[in-house]
């Protein structure tokens, strides 16, 4: 299929100024009685086809982002309108050729039916530890609910709607189309019911006739194990109310958890690092560090290497759906050396290689070495 912005050789952006004169410049050109070369007439069609889609807003921002499939599929289709999809699109052709009887009467009723209410989004700021051993928040949130005045009906109490008389309670008006094809009958929302079918004289007070109020929201959402940056959870029934007695929709919760200034997470485990002397790294120690579940011992073997890592098993992230099984801790190591050393510090350093030196054992000295180099 050709692209309708290339047949008339206009950009994407184009103004409706400049669609306008494009087409009128081409068909001039192709006209069928000013151009008799073969293909003239099939080239004004097209040229006809394609400033006719453009210049409706409706059909143009349709066929911006579904191209001609966003139209109904077929060239000659008469000009739709906005009329909510493609669904709506296939209702509202036939029903423009087809009467009462046409598919488009069960789109009717379900216009004026119950409607579902909208979904919503929440997002929601959790601490690091927060996200990884769950939580239960409380949260305010405002979306619509059924008016207890009028129940859902939107009329004043004791009162109705009734139809509407603009569009006799179809919800749809017709009008004739002249288009470079023909005409053709093309059906709309009614304006005056929104294509509804019914209109409220007598409205209620208490949500001004909508039959739905908006209110603030407290609840109470349960926080799961091992959550992290992009989670969504979802609480059914608790988006805007329906209309009509419809179902409300659902709330969506994204969650983005706060960084923690030791902890880093990759998945269900954890990472950090701890600086250590290097006596200690010779020698082993125990020392205290910071977990997920609070300050715990890590045992550091004697002759720990710089940027090593030690592993805290079971000391990780519960797996979300899964809080049974968890992560692991991963700490690096990295190991201190002394800047400046006193006069009483060098003369054991030096005791200390020497002692090494004489020993001929490639093992100790090579740790040896690991830590303080070949220069004592």
């Amino acid at each position: 299929m050709a692209d309708f912005y290339q047949l008339l050789g206009v950009s994407r952006n184009a103004d409706a100024d400049t669609l306008k004169r494009a087409y009128r410049k081409l068909a001039r050109q192709y006209h069928p009685d000013i151009n008799k070369d073969p293909g003239a007439e099939e080239k004004f069609k097209e040229i006809g086809r394609a400033y006719e889609v453009l210049a409706d807003p409706g059909t143009r921002a349709r066929y911006d982002q579904f191209g001609e499939a966003g139209l109904g599929g077929a060239a000659g289709m008469p000009d739709m309108g906005d009329m909510g999809g493609f669904a709506d699109l296939f209702e509202t052709f036939f029903n423009g050729f087809g009467g009462q009887g046409s598919p488009g009467g069960s789109a009717r009723t379900q216009r004026r039916g119950p409607q579902q209410g909208d979904d919503l989004r929440y997002d929601l700021n959790i601490d690091f530890k927060q996200a990884i051993f769950g939580e239960q928040r409380e949260i305010r949130i405002p979306h619509l609910e059924t008016c207890l005045t009028c129940k859902g009906i939107g009329a004043k109490p004791g009162t109705g709607p009734v139809n509407c008389s603009t569009c006799g309670g179809s919800g749809q008006v017709r009008r004739a189309t002249r288009t470079p094809f023909g005409n053709f009958t093309q059906v709309a929302e009614c304006p005056t019911c929104s294509g509804m079918g019914q209109t409220i004289s007598d409205p209620c007070v208490n949500c001004g006739g909508n039959g739905v109020k908006q209110v603030r929201k407290k609840l109470r959402i349960n926080i799961p194990p091992g959550v992290d940056t992009g989670t969504k959870l979802r609480v059914s029934g608790e988006g805007n109310a329906g209309l009509k007695g419809g179902p409300s929709g659902d709330l969506y919760v994204f969650l983005k958890v706060k960084s923690d200034s030791k902890l880093r997470r990759e998945g269900i485990n954890i990472f950090s690092e701890v600086s250590i002397s290097y006596l200690q790294a010779i020698l082993g120690d125990t020392i205290g560090i910071d977990t997920v579940d609070g300050r715990v011992d890590l045992n550091i073997p004697g002759g720990t290497q710089p940027n090593s890592t030690l592993t805290l098993e079971n000391k990780g992230v519960p797996r979300l759906g899964n809080p049974v099984a968890r992560g692991n801790h991963d700490v690096l190591i990295k190991v201190k050396l002394p800047v400046r050393i006193n006069e009483e510090e060098r003369n054991l350093l030096e005791k200390l290689a020497s002692h090494y030196s004489s020993k001929n054992t490639s093992s100790n000295s090579g740790l040896f070495s690991k830590f303080f180099g070949n220069d004592s």
